[in-house]
């Protein structure tokens, strides 16, 4: 493809995204902005009714599952999420990543012919199954920090699930994927009878009813009010609901049934964990985000980088700015590929990792003039040097080429934030069970989530797969304080675009200064010249994809630099930016037009 060719695809005769006209959304009460409206407004249902924003983010957690299965997200699946509780001062990261189940090991995948862990589309997907982690991590928030029942806050999304929600075309435009009915027919009925009614794709507007995922909800809602005591009792009774009662017995029953290793000892010994953030600083700020479990350390290991360049002076998104942003990127992701797993595993040079000694190191090695052909090699943080002797570049996935990357729009993932009158702020990241990938079960109305597809089998390796582990996820988001108060939470589905997306909007916001929705709204891009988290890790050497929305002068001088240009539909989408002004008060957010995302404030 010549760069003529690659201007042509990107822009399509417009050389501009098109102005959506969408406000920043200004509260002084409470806000909440996530992937779809009826989702932020289960939320506000909370705050309005006297709720703070750890029940509100809870019920929308919860109404997600129901409105926005497209997102690769259902209630038997996984979220992380970072949370500041204004009264006591706790900043906290907290993982509801589901874990590897007792019976997932090497050796056993191995016996099974297997190099690493499938997933769909394919009769293989059963083999996938992590051990579920988003509804402990739910009652954890409310048991912890919230103020509602369970039944309080699963009631908007029993309504939706019993009653119906509209179809909507974002929904619909995910369920044209082949690769859904693929995998709904090779694990039948599947989802099939649910989501196309009469065999046929549903129109705009019409009703999607889920009464067994509606019947679910209710169990763990039926089994808060039969449980005697307070309310601690009965959010215990609820999750033990999903954990050890008739929920769980539904989910291995149904995984076993295919062929799946999840058993009930695994969803009764889960819990969700509280974590303390790893965080560097930035232009004055402080940033915060998950532990080594997750991708989140690529975008602080990208700011102390990326702060040795005048960036601003270089103008946003301009081929200078783009590129030293790629390849900081890059830097970040060659040490994520040598050093991020589970620290409760594996011992992470987190301290190396984020210092700013050894990130001046690794800024030495960009080359403001040409691109690093592939991913590069790691470093070594362990004695701050920008190089390890003798490392290569992960090589152990077949490259691919541009024409196979397949950049479709990513429904996969959902993300949430809410900030309250108190200035308690949570943003959550939830995710797991794509239709694509996946296996929907009838009898529980939901699929369960594949994660676990992110291990390797490489002895030794911080992300190798151990039984009770929690795989190396894509799943982030970030809490940023200023000087020493919480003021914004930042979060972007999109794999491994996560972190990608998420420094960009940060650098929109606190290098260039955009409002919440400027920074949401600006073309995004993202480097494929990583090993891709999900199966089958697909690895695009020296590839970036573009939104539209640049100058072809911009791509053209990318291309000159190097860079292998392919275009994209979204890189990340379902965006969030959330602020609270520590003198005022007053709350501001915006929503991502790239999907049915929606804020509301009061």
């Amino acid at each position: 493809m010549t760069t003529s060719d690659i201007t042509s695809e990107l822009h399509q005769g417009s050389m501009e995204r098109p102005y959506t006209g969408r406000p920043v959304i200004y509260a002084t009460q409470g806000i909440i902005s996530s992937g779809h409206y009826l989702t932020s407004m289960a939320g506000m249902r909370m705050l309005l009714s006297g709720g703070n924003a750890f029940d509100a983010v809870v019920a929308a957690g919860f109404a997600a599952a129901v409105v926005e299965p497209v997102a690769s997200y259902s209630l038997a699946c996984e979220g992380v999420f970072m949370l500041y509780h204004a009264s006591s001062g706790d900043l906290l990261a907290l993982s509801g990543q589901g874990t590897a189940p007792a019976r997932a090991t090497v050796d056993f995948y191995r016996s099974q012919g297997l190099d690493s862990i499938p997933t769909g589309p394919g009769p293989q997907a059963h083999l996938s199954f992590t051990v579920p982690g988003i509804v402990d991590a739910f009652v954890s928030l409310l048991q912890r920090y919230g103020t509602k029942t369970l039944g309080e806050v699963l009631a908007p999304s029993i309504n939706y699930a019993d009653h119906g929600i509209p179809n909507y075309e974002h929904m619909i435009n995910a369920l044209k994927s082949p690769s859904t009915r693929e995998q709904f027919d090779q694990y039948p009925p599947g989802g099939t009878p649910v989501f196309y009614p009469n065999g046929a794709l549903p129109q705009p507007g019409s009703l999607l009813v889920q009464k067994s995922l509606a019947g679910t909800l209710k169990i763990m809602a039926d089994a808060e009010m039969a449980a005697p005591g307070h309310r601690q009792d009965g959010l215990r009774a609820g999750r033990d609901a999903f954990y050890r009662g008739e929920i769980a017995h539904t989910i291995v029953e149904g995984a076993q049934r295919m062929g799946g290793i999840l058993e009930l000892d695994d969803l009764a010994g889960y819990r969700a964990k509280f974590d303390e953030p790893v965080r560097t600083t930035f232009a004055g700020f402080e940033v915060c985000g998950e532990p080594t479990w997750t991708q989140a350390s690529v975008l602080l290991q990208s700011l102390n980088i990326l702060e040795r360049f005048d960036l601003k002076a270089m103008g946003h998104n301009s081929p200078a700015y783009i590129h030293t942003v790629v390849e900081a990127i890059k830097l970040a992701f060659a040490d994520r590929q040598a050093y991020y797993g589970d620290p409760d595993f594996s011992s992470i040079p987190i301290e190396g990792l984020l210092s700013k000694e050894y990130a001046a190191g690794r800024s030495s090695l960009i080359d403001p003039d040409h691109a690093y052909p592939e991913l590069p090699p790691p470093g070594d943080p362990r004695n701050k040097a920008p190089k390890l002797v003798g490392a290569r570049p992960d090589a152990s996935v077949p490259a691919g080429g541009s024409e196979d990357a397949g950049h479709a729009a990513q429904e996969g993932t959902t993300h949430l934030a809410v900030i309250d009158r108190e200035g308690n702020m949570v943003c959550a990241t939830p995710s797991g069970g794509s239709f694509g990938s996946s296996v929907f079960l009838p009898e529980l109305g939901c699929t369960l989530s594949t994660r676990i597809e992110m291990f390797n089998f490489d002895e030794g390796h911080p992300n190798v797969l151990v039984p009770g582990k929690r795989p190396r996820t894509t799943l982030v988001n970030y809490l940023v304080l200023k000087d020493g108060v919480p003021t914004m939470t930042f979060g972007c589905p999109g794999g491994d675009y996560q972190a990608q997306a998420n420094l960009q909007l940060m650098l929109n916001t606190l290098v260039f200064g955009m409002d919440p929705q400027q920074a949401i709204e600006a073309p995004r891009f993202g480097t494929d010249s990583v090993t891709n988290s999900f199966y089958p890790h697909v690895y695009y050497p020296g590839q970036l994809s573009m939104e539209a929305g640049f100058p072809s002068a911009t791509i053209e001088a990318l291309s000159l630099m190097g860079h292998k240009m392919v275009p994209a539909q979204v890189c990340g989408m379902g965006a969030t930016v959330t602020r609270r002004n520590a003198e005022t008060g007053v709350l501001s957010t915006g929503a991502d037009p790239r999907r049915a995302s929606y804020a509301i404030g009061w």
